[in-house]
């Protein structure tokens, strides 16, 4: 894979952990350098471990099913994708939005484990990908990790300036979401399927 290619799917896979986080800055409206280096470290560690478990796990499927690996990992990134895509276009009018007051602080205690699991559970399927079609894991994981630390720290500063993220954080769940189709689709491309 690309160089190109794993940081488009880094990018596209740290979309929900930089909504997540715009809307954090956004509720906690002045986050200090400790909100910074929780969800950040958190985040992007996440980020790194669940492609490597996921990877873990498709080497011990790999054998079972070698002739339509590819399908499996379009399947994978295709239904993640979509998922990302539907949840950025749906729109409920009666939501606060990103910018309600937090009940908690989402970057401390179980909150923030809760978090840094829901935005990486993608990556964990991307992992298993990986592993279907044959691609080394640990260079892509750690810029998976690095991206999303870095896109969750530009998430809170942005969440902090903005009084209405609710649209800014849909579109970027969008975009995630058609990076990661895209790149299911190049896939089968690579595989032949649509020769």
């Amino acid at each position: 894979m690309s160089a190109v290619a794993v940081l488009m799917l880094a990018l596209a896979l740290a979309m929900d952990a930089f909504a997540v986080s715009v809307g954090a800055g956004c509720a906690l409206r002045r986050p200090d350098a400790g909100h910074y280096f929780r969800m950040s470290l958190a985040f992007g560690l996440f980020q790194f471990l669940m492609p490597v478990i996921g990877w873990a796990l498709g080497l011990s499927v790999r054998s079972f099913i070698e002739n339509w690996d590819h399908w499996v990992a379009f399947v994978l990134l295709a239904w993640i994708g979509g998922s990302m895509l539907r949840e950025g276009l749906q729109h409920n009018p009666d939501d606060d939005g990103p910018c309600a007051p937090p009940k908690k602080d989402p970057s401390r205690g179980t909150s923030l484990l809760l978090l840094a699991v829901a935005t990486s559970i993608d990556a964990l399927a991307v992992g298993l990908s990986f592993a279907l079609i044959r691609v080394p894991i640990w260079m892509p994981s750690v810029v998976i990790g690095l991206v999303c630390a870095g896109l969750t720290a530009l998430g809170l500063f942005l969440g902090q300036r903005l009084s209405r993220a609710a649209l800014f954080g849909r579109y970027a769940g969008v975009a995630g979401g058609v990076v990661l189709i895209g790149i299911g689709l190049k896939i089968l491309w690579e595989h032949g399927v649509f020769a």
